[in-house]
């Protein structure tokens, strides 16, 4: 190898190793619980509600209180009788016994109440990507599909990387090797390669 060409090769990974220290200052590293492969079992019983998701309330012998819902802009959900109840940050089965509790309170005698969500919030990918937007959210997502959904990579996209911003977990840089899966409300960055 030339002298010069070594030259250049030394200089191209000093300006990589400082470029990617400056970056990391504001964005950390993922946390070991996003690099494990549980999203399938996390939108079970441990799953949040959030903004945006659509759910199917079902109070069995009460057709006018059962039908679609949505979790509106104040982590609520308006429901006739029982009111604005809240559901951000709630397990399903959280919530079922919080409008269980409402219904009981007055209203109905011993209320049999199921909750099922019909539609999770969107996903977020915007950055390197073709055609950047909220997406809908399917179980079992994966970077890969995401990005797929934008229109794939640009030719500047950095595709060893993305930055996550998850509510609970905040903004890390993870690696894009298809081991974690995604959940509604991601939001997905795809960052710009220097070289």
């Amino acid at each position: 190898m030339s002298p010069v060409r070594a030259f250049k090769l030394c200089l191209s990974a000093a300006v990589a190793a400082l470029l990617a220290c400056a970056c990391a200052d504001d964005i950390g590293p993922a946390p070991a619980s996003l690099l494990a492969d549980g999203a399938p079992s996390s939108l079970g019983a441990a799953y949040r509600l959030g903004i945006g998701d659509k759910l199917k309330i079902t109070v069995f012998g009460e057709d006018t209180l059962s039908g679609p819902v949505e979790v509106n802009a104040a982590g609520q959900v308006a429901l006739p009788l029982a009111g604005d109840v809240p559901a951000e940050g709630k397990t399903l089965p959280q919530f079922r016994d919080a409008v269980t509790a409402r219904l009981s309170d007055g209203y109905l005698k011993n209320p049999k109440v199921t909750v099922e969500i019909s539609n999770y919030r969107p996903i977020y990918v915007h950055g390197e990507v073709k055609n950047g937007g909220e997406f809908n959210y399917k179980t079992g997502l994966k970077l890969r599909d995401a990005v797929a959904m934008a229109g794939g990579y640009t030719y500047r996209a950095n595709q060893s990387t993305f930055i996550l911003i998850r509510d609970g977990v905040g903004e890390v840089s993870v690696p894009a090797n298809g081991t974690v899966s995604l959940l509604p409300g991601d939001n997905i960055r795809i960052p710009e390669r220097f070289f």
